[in-house]
């Protein structure tokens, strides 16, 4: 069972070294971060948040950017017109990691909700 407050968790460093989430550990981690998707065999999660206008979505993105210095957890942001698409993979073991759900989690917050 995944830690349903992982919000309130802060990103620990990743040496690597340790073996990423399997798809099952991800899965279940995913039934606690709503709006997700578990793509690449497991080894991603991505979210696409709608907005209003490019104005809104580039506020959003440097909000994420803010949060992505201050966890040490640095996700892949793609945005334009009325979209920002974010996504989540621990790259030193080219897979996931809590970190990544943490970080999701956070996003959401930032987002309002789930």
């Amino acid at each position: 069972m995944t830690d349903p407050d992982l919000a309130a968790k802060t990103c620990t460093p990743c040496r690597g070294g340790i073996p990423p989430l399997s798809e099952a550990e991800a899965l279940n981690y995913l039934e606690d971060a709503l709006g997700w998707d578990l793509l690449d065999n497991g080894t991603r999660i991505e979210r696409t948040l709608r907005f209003s206008n490019f104005r809104e979505a580039w506020a959003f993105v440097d909000k994420v950017g803010t949060l992505a210095e201050d966890e040490g957890h640095h996700p892949d942001i793609a945005f334009g017109w009325g979209y920002a698409t974010i996504s989540l993979q621990t790259k030193k073991i080219k897979g996931l990691h809590e970190n990544d759900f943490i970080m999701a989690a956070k996003i959401d917050e930032l987002a309002g909700g789930g």
